[in-house]
Formats: structure tokens, C-alpha cells, sequence
């Protein structure tokens, strides 16, 4: 687990100070080691810098930048390849000879034997960059499910990319401006949405995509989605135990302990299981709060008595929580509503001794885990139901709809269903923080049309599925990934913490995905595909507890203790800052 950061240049040479620069703002994510190259071009140069994170090899061999004498490639790379040991043997088998135990030189070899075939043969979490010698051809690649983060960003004379949109910014060799549409997505999902920032031209690459820059010239690719094609329905429960298990257990490989973080859902449980199965005694943690409203020790406590784990409880206050948002604050590279918790975790899980963390992240997107699975699909024959209303109506309707039923959330929703309907879809507007009509109204200027453009083609891709799998890939590809994994990966990071994500193995995605919808939703049973899949070897109180998540009460404390703090500063940004001009004062 490392940061990366690279400059291409045409007709130019690479500002030194800049990469040094640049590589150094990454130190957080790769305190182990760093290095940085310039390698020349005809038409230019290329810069390659690199933060290291030692995980796998620990021993200078896997230094880098890593370049291949054979090819003339560099390589940087951030994340880790699961599976690289099998597919080592195969290139050995082949005739290729290695210097390093690492899966960086593993990477580096397979794109010599393979090139950009070498992509879905990888098992793992990945963002890369690599400079092909021969074709003098920048190649950066994303892993399927978008778990590591990888932004670019490209002028007449420079591409960059990055970990990191911050270590971008901070060239400047790229103007900060603010995009609409990031704003936009902000406002309405609490976070931008791929591939698009909160700064205009600095995009991502995709989930499952490839990205090719040549004589300034940039191509794109996509390599993987998580939809496949359906399989039998009659699945026997011996098909996911097998992958499921499998999933877990190769993300154990490193050189250093890997903890597990228990919160005593499933999900986290799960993982703490089949470790326990298959003979590991994993080291967990628990974050206890001394508040018993926000305490989930039992639980927790249950489970590590159960596989009898090396436990570990990092007692908190809300008082803490509250004095760690500055510098949770200052972690964030992108606005998020919901990473304060991920920040707090983390912190204090690096502290108590661990480099390496498995999450029970993506559990509730893959196996059916949240009240939109439910409530969706019913917000879907509402919204067709209504559709059929002239559009002329529609509105009044809606009108009336809002004067009669209490104030709420969810009934202002409704009425935004009623009145747009076909232009809004059920799914989006659950996960909306601000319906249309009130994000309206706080923007001095409407929403730019191409602000939808991720949501519809996502629906697109989405088309042919059965409703659960639908609201599945869904939640995958937006929430998921434009919120739970980005925060994920920023505030660990920000602590040097590497979180693998074992449940999201994108092989065991896709399985999961294939299979019919109805296999996910059970009366009485949550997520019962994997329960069921553990062979009922998590405790009672385990399965049939409510779902609550690691939930600390920012509302309340943003009308309270933070109030004083935020709204000055709100103020001052809406009236002289990057948010003049955009948002309206009288109703912000």
C-alpha cells in the first residue's frame, strides 16, 4: 500500500522540485520508503514518484520506482496483487526470472509477458502507473471494484496523476477551479461521483478501467464490470463457501499482522469466522464507547469469545470523537460526509499496533444488506404507477402531496418522485441528501444538465437486472465506491493503515451478482446467502441483532458544541470564498 504521483511531459522536461514535491505531500501513505525517477522520452519526459507502505517484501529489493531491464518499463504501483504468487510461478514456468519477493516486480513482469491482457488476471486491490519503453506509452490502471484511488489531469504540456487530487492541486501546474457537477453531485450525494471531482478537469479513472496516454493523447478502456451473466438458480450454498472462503483467506498474504476490525455485525463476523475455520486465530479490534448508546461491545465481545480471538478494545468517548475532527478534517483529500468515523477508527487502530486491517466493507452492497434492497423495488411501481400521469399534472400533484402530508424526508422525497419520476430513480433518490427542488434552491445558477451523466449510465449498465441485483450494482458502484471505499482509503491512509476489503473480492462479486435477486432477500433472515454460507456458525444473537453501523451524532453536534465553529466559516466561504457566487446566501 503506498501513493504514487507521476508528471508526462511533452516537449518539455519534468520540473524536478515539482515531483520531488509532489511524492513528499504522499508521505502519509508510504512512511517505509521513497523514491522518484525521470526517464527520458523523444518527446519529452517522464517523472514517476513513489511513497512505499512495506507490506509484502520488506527488503529494499522491492524498492521503488522499479524499472525492468529487460523491457526498459518503470513501474509504480499502490495496493497489493493477492494472487501474485500464482501467477509468479506461472511466468517462472515461462521462463521469467525475478530479483524481488514482491508483487510490484510480479505486476511489472506480468505486463511484459501480457501487457494490458494482464488485468483481470489479477486478484487484488491496485492503482498503477506504468511507463512502456517500446511503445512510449504511459498505461495506468484502476482494480475492478475501485477500492484504491487513482485521479488524473492533463494541460497541452503536462498529464499528472495521483493518489491523491491534493498532491495534483498542489503542482501548480493545474489551475483550482470548481467543477459544477462535482458541486452538484456533492450537494445531492454527499460526495463527488465517478469520474468526476469537486475540481474542474481533475477526473478518475474508473472502476475496472485502463487509461493509455500517448503524444498527449488519452484513451480509455474498460476492462471489467461487476454484471455478468446469470447462473443456475438452484445454486447449492457449497458454491459460495468456496469462493467466499477463498476470498478471505488470500487476503491474509503479507509480511507484517494483519488484524481484523470487529464491530459484531455480520459482515465483520463473517470474515472472524472463516478465518476461525480454516485454522487462524485472528488479532481483532473493537472501537467501545464508554456512552452505552453508541456501545456495540456485546457483540463485539460475543463473537471474539465465540472463535476466541486475540481481542482488542480501544475505549472512547464521544468527547474524543469530537476532538479528533480537526485533524480528520485535514485528512480529507475530497468533501465527504461520512469519513469522520473511518478517520477515528483508523487512527486508533494504528495505534494499537496494526499496519494491516481486513474490513467487513461492501457485505451490505453484495449481499443485500440495506433497507434500500426492500424499499426501493417499491418505490419503482410507485414511480411507474405515476409516470403515466401527464407531466402537465404531475407538479400540482406533487404540490398537493406535500400540503397534505407531514413534513418529513422521506414524503419530500415522494413529492420529488411525483413530480419527477421519470427523470429521477427511486434508488438515487433514496441515497439524495437534497431533492432537485432544494438543491435548486441553494445554487445561484441550475444544475449543468451533464450533472446526471454517471447516474444514467450506471441505470443504463443496470437495465437488464432483476431488482434486488439491480439496487446491487447500484449501491456498488455509487455509494460504495464514491463514498464508503474512497473514505476508506483516504483517512487509513492518512494514518498509514492498509484496510483490505475481502467481501468486494471482485470474483466473489461477480458470483454473488450472478445469482438470481431472490436468492438475497429471506423473511426473518438478514443477508441469508451469507449466513447461510457460514454453515450457522455465527452466534443467534449475531444474525438476529438490529443493524445499526458505527453511527456517532454529528447532527446533533453541528447544532451544538460545532455549531460556533462551522458557521463562521460557512459564512465566510459563501461570501468571499470558492463559494461565492455559486451558492445562494439567503438560503444556504
Amino acid at each position: 500500500m503506498c501513493g504514487i504521483f507521476g508528471i508526462a511531459s511533452r516537449n518539455s522536461r519534468v520540473p524536478v522540485d515539482v515531483l520531488e514535491r509532489g511524492t513528499q505531500s504522499l508521505a502519509h501513505r508510504g512512511p517505509d520508503d521513497c523514491g522518484t525517477v525521470l526517464i527520458p522520452d523523444a518527446d519529452g519526459e517522464i517523472g514517476f514518484g513513489h511513497r512505499r507502505l512495506a507490506i509484502i517484501d520488506l527488503s529494499p529489493l522491492a524498492h521503488q520506482p522499479m524499472h525492468d531491464p529487460e523491457t526498459g518499463n518503470w513501474i509504480i504501483f499502490n495496493g497489493e496483487i493477492y494472487n501474485f504468487r500464482d501467477l509468479r510461478r506461472e511466468l517462472e514456468q515461462a521462463g521469467t526470472t525475478f530479483v524481488s519477493h514482491s508483487d510490484t516486480e510480479v505486476l511489472l513482469k506480468a505486463y511484459a509477458r501480457w501487457g494490458g491482457t494482464c488485468l483481470p488476471r489479477l486478484r487484488g486491490m491496485f492503482a498503477f502507473a506504468l511507463w512502456d519503453a517500446a511503445r512510449h506509452s504511459l498505461f495506468l490502471a484502476r482494480d475492478p471494484m475501485g477500492i484504491k484511488p487513482l485521479y488524473y489531469a492533463h494541460t497541452d504540456r503536462y498529464f499528472l496523476f495521483a493518489s491523491e487530487v491534493r498532491t495534483i492541486l498542489g503542482t501548480g501546474l493545474f489551475p483550482r477551479k470548481l467543477d459544477p457537477v462535482g458541486l452538484v453531485n456533492f450537494l445531492s450525494f454527499g460526495s463527488a461521483c465517478d469520474p468526476f471531482t469537486p475540481v474542474d478537469g481533475i477526473r478518475t479513472i474508473p472502476a475496472g478501467h485502463s487509461l493509455s496516454w500517448q503524444n498527449g493523447k488519452v484513451h480509455q478502456h474498460r476492462y471489467w464490470d461487476l454484471i455478468g451473466s446469470n447462473l443456475d438458480a438452484d445454486c447449492k450454498l457449497s458454491d459460495l463457501q468456496s469462493p467466499l472462503e477463498e476470498a478471505v483467506r488470500l487476503q491474509l498474504v503479507s509480511d507484517v499482522p494483519v488484524g481484523v476490525f470487529l464491530s459484531g455485525g455480520i459482515d465483520s463476523s463473517a470474515l472472524v469466522s472463516i478465518l476461525a475455520r480454516g485454522g487462524v486465530t485472528p488479532s481483532t479490534f473493537s472501537i467501545v464507547f464508554r456512552e452505552a448508546d453508541f456501545s456495540e461491545a456485546q457483540y463485539s465481545r460475543a463473537v471474539s469469545q465465540t472463535f476466541k480471538t486475540n481481542h482488542h478494545e480501544i475505549t472512547v468517548s464521544q468527547s474524543d470523537v469530537l476532538a479528533a475532527i480537526p485533524d480528520a478534517m485535514r485528512a480529507m483529500d475530497l468533501p465527504s460526509i461520512d469519513s469522520v468515523n473511518t478517520f477515528f477508527v483508523s487512527r486508533e487502530a494504528r495505534a494499537a499496533g496494526i499496519k494491516v486491517a481486513l474490513s467487513g466493507l461492501g457485505g451490505d452492497e453484495i449481499f443485500a444488506g440495506y433497507s434500500t434492497f426492500r424499499s426501493v423495488p417499491l418505490l419503482e411501481h410507485f414511480s411507474a404507477a405515476f409516470s403515466k400521469i401527464p407531466a402537465i399534472a404531475r407538479a400540482p400533484l406533487a404540490s398537493v402531496f406535500s400540503v397534505l402530508t407531514p413534513a418529513s424526508d422521506q414524503n419530500c422525497k415522494l413529492a420529488a418522485l411525483i413530480r419527477d419520476g421519470r427523470i429521477i430513480h427511486p434508488y438515487f433518490l433514496s441515497r439524495m441528501l437534497f431533492t432537485p427542488a432544494q438543491r435548486d434552491h441553494l445554487l445561484i445558477r441550475p444544475s449543468p444538465a451533464s450533472a446526471g451523466a454517471a447516474q444514467r449510465d450506471l441505470l443504463s449498465r443496470a437495465d437488464g437486472l432483476d431488482p434486488i441485483n439491480r439496487i446491487s450494482y447500484l449501491e456498488a458502484r455509487s455509494y460504495m465506491l464514491n463514498m464508503l471505499l474512497r473514505d476508506a482509503d483516504f483517512m487509513s491512509m492518512s494514518q498509514s493503515l492498509e484496510v483490505r476489503v475481502p467481501l468486494i473480492d471482485h470474483q466473489l462479486a461477480k458470483f454473488v451478482m450472478s445469482l438470481p435477486g431472490a436468492q438475497k432477500m429471506t423473511n426473518g433472515m438478514p443477508k441469508p446467502l451469507l449466513t447461510r454460507a457460514l454453515a450457522g456458525s455465527l452466534p443467534p444473537e449475531i444474525v438476529h441483532r438490529p443493524k445499526r453501523g458505527f453511527t456517532l451524532p454529528f447532527e446533533r453536534w453541528m447544532r451544538g458544541e460545532l455549531r460556533s465553529q462551522i458557521e463562521p466559516v460557512l459564512t465566510e466561504e459563501i461570501a468571499a470564498g470558492p463559494l461565492s457566487g455559486v451558492i445562494n446566501p439567503s438560503q444556504a
